[in-house]
């Protein structure tokens, strides 16, 4: 059995897999909840941990003598070519999205999208290597962002259900300038994309994903757990 962590930049999210098979499933507020899981975290033999975060030497200690880690970073053996122009500043969540994809469709050109804190655009081409992609804000850091860098917008909270073009009040607004406008960047990438590969596939991810895949006029293939499932994919591709 595998521990698969991905920390990101406002949740840890934990899975036990079973070969290629997810297992179980749980989000945490701290590393020393996870630690004290012994029931989740003894059913493993090995670990990964993929962090878009710094400050993890304790845990990372306390949990490599419970059971053998691999820490997923820039030198961690990958079933892909890695062209990515900045190696060392990739963040483990985009690369690990683009595997899980790659293992899904291999030999495709694939763009993976991971929407959750930030908008993460991955591509793959059918050479099976990894080329980059885009990073924007993600929806919920473009309504605190309104609010932080003005003096009079209010923080305005999500609603999902909002469809108007035409906000016809401040709340409104923001949310027709947020909602819309991120869907609407998101159509646009894809159809850029298109252009350059008319046979690509696009696979929708992340926390805001749900959101998305009801609004996109693009066709997409939705997967809750893209960053998990390519963590998994590393930690075998390396126990191989």
């Amino acid at each position: 059995m595998n521990l698969v962590i991905d920390i990101g930049n406002t949740r840890i999210k934990s899975a036990l897999f079973a070969g290629n098979t997810l297992y179980a499933f749980k989000i945490v507020d701290s590393f020393e909840q996870l630690l004290a899981d012994t029931e989740f975290i003894n059913k493993a033999n090995h670990a990964i941990i993929g962090s878009v975060v710094e400050g993890l030497d304790s845990f990372i200690e306390r949990l490599h003598q419970k059971m053998p880690t691999i820490i997923f970073k820039s030198s961690t053996k990958i079933p892909l070519a890695n062209l990515y122009q900045s190696v060392a500043t990739l963040g483990s969540d985009r690369l690990s999205a683009a595997i899980a994809s790659y293992y899904l469709h291999p030999n495709s050109n694939v763009l993976t999208i991971d929407a959750g804190t930030c908008i993460k655009y991955n591509f793959t081409n059918n050479l099976n290597e990894y080329l980059g992609g885009a990073i924007s804000p993600g929806i919920r850091m473009r309504f605190k962002s309104l609010q932080h860098f003005t003096s009079k917008l209010p923080l305005v909270e999500p609603d999902w259900s909002y469809s108007d073009v035409i906000g016809r009040n401040t709340k409104n607004s923001i949310l027709s300038g947020v909602l819309n406008g991120s869907v609407a960047e998101v159509d646009g990438i894809i159809d850029s994309y298109k252009l350059l590969y008319p046979d690509i596939l696009v696979l929708l991810t992340g926390g805001d994903s749900e959101f998305l895949a009801k609004r996109l006029k693009n066709s997409i293939f939705a997967h809750q757990n893209l960053v998990l499932n390519g963590l998994n994919d590393i930690l075998n591709f390396n126990l191989e």
